[in-house]
């Protein structure tokens, strides 16, 4: 008899990240010599600069606990660096250093004793888990194509004005250029939306972590409608290709002091401080900005031709979709297959993304797994299977993408089959 089964009915409701399992699958398909398009797992494919990964081995010695809030030069080479960027005037005491910009978002959760979260569908994967495992009620608001997935603020105010107990605190999470589908917001959509914003004291957590992928460099923040309210959140992960580093930051504006404190506080308790030497090899990536300008160029021009080819391709044959903005994702509708694929036995973008790992190793996530409708034929594409160390060729004359191709290709080919 296991004498631990009666704590069963204790535990928290949990799940796998499915951004992280597909990655696992993709790798065991991959092992098996069976033929996989890694469209799943969003990992950056471009290696760090060679100078910064110089500095993080230079610094392998750095043992020390960091300060809870991060390194000081860090925090004021991430203002200087964004004010360089984005015009974002930031204070350095405003800032918060993390192992990843993902704990810092459960942090800010975690601080609330109760609160109700907001997410538009499609969001990442992991922020109504992380809302959950808080204690918090989440709630979704499907937001649709043709309005290119934005929240609109009718959504937002209608939703607000629906709320039975509006004094507890309203947290919405908006991420841009989004992940999962590319798209990102004009000054004229955040004007409105932070007037909406403002008007139910929503606090609100940018998560711009995909920022400076955008490919156009009038990229709008919400920031500077909304400054009071808006948290912004990024790191190195997507710029600067250090995933694995798991260095993230946020900016807490200073009307939300107390709400700093306290996620300080959280953080004393949970992951103590990013790591010594990762902080350091940070600073420097922070500080050149030469380097970075040219990284993120030669970085945008590459997702972009790639998002173009995708999507071109996907709409010859009849799939909704959009060119991506920003990042290095599309999220493709496949309701004009829909009568085809039912008659597959294919109803929900679960079952069409698993009919197609197994028929053709592609690899794509379901709109499910990003808050959407179980009914909805929406997918995730993560334009990412190419070599990013080709931006540092000097040789290379025209970008190569050719497994990109092949597996749009097979979709493309597979669809058309119905």
């Amino acid at each position: 008899m296991n004498i631990y089964t009666n704590i069963d009915n204790y535990l928290r409701e949990s799940k796998h990240s499915e951004t992280l399992l597909i990655n696992q699958l993709s790798l065991t398909r991959a092992e098996q010599q069976q033929k996989v398009f890694k469209f799943g797992f969003g990992q950056s494919p471009f290696p760090v600069p060679e100078s910064i990964t110089q500095v993080l081995a230079d610094s392998a010695h750095r043992k020390e606990y960091m300060p809870v809030q991060g390194y000081l030069p860090l925090r004021q080479a991430i203002c200087d660096f964004h004010q360089y960027q984005e015009q974002k005037n930031w204070q350095a005491d405003n800032v918060i250093i993390g192992a990843g910009s993902k704990i810092l978002l459960f942090c800010v959760m975690a601080a609330f004793e109760k609160a109700e979260i907001i997410l538009p569908a499609p969001s990442w994967v992991s922020y109504e888990p992380q809302g959950k495992i808080a204690g918090h009620k989440v709630t979704w608001i499907t937001t649709h194509f043709n309005d290119k997935w934005h929240l609109t603020p009718e959504q937002l105010e209608a939703f607000c004005q629906s709320r039975t107990n509006p004094e507890i605190p309203l947290i919405l999470v908006f991420n841009y250029p989004s992940n999962p589908t590319g798209q990102s917001y004009s000054k004229d959509q955040l004007f409105a939306l932070a007037k909406v914003m403002r008007k139910h004291n929503i606090i609100v957590i940018a998560d711009e972590i995909y920022s400076l992928l955008s490919y156009q460099k009038s990229y709008a923040t919400l920031d500077e409608f909304y400054p009071e309210g808006c948290i912004v959140s990024s790191g190195l992960s997507k710029w600067c290709g250090a995933g694995g580093w798991r260095l993230g930051f946020m900016h807490i504006p200073v009307q939300l002091n107390k709400l700093l404190k306290t996620v300080i506080g959280v953080a004393s308790e949970t992951y103590s401080c990013a790591p010594s030497p990762i902080q350091i090899a940070a600073t420097q990536a922070y500080l050149d900005t030469k380097l970075a300008d040219n990284f993120l160029a030669k970085q945008t021009k590459l997702l972009n031709e790639i998002s173009q080819f995708c999507a071109n391709e996907l709409t010859k044959i009849g799939v909704n979709v959009h060119a991506a903005e920003g990042g290095f994702y599309l999220f493709p509708e496949f309701s004009r297959f829909a009568t085809k694929l039912e008659n597959r036995g294919i109803k929900t973008s679960a079952e069409l993304t698993t009919a197609l790992m197994n028929e053709t190793g592609v690899a794509l996530l379901p709109g499910s797994a990003f808050g959407m409708p179980e009914h909805s034929l929406t997918t995730r594409l993560a334009f990412v299977d190419f070599d990013g160390e080709q931006i540092f060729s000097n040789s290379t004359q025209k970008y190569q993408f050719d497994q990109v191709k092949e597996g749009i290709k097979q979709l493309c080919l597979w669809l058309l089959a119905l």
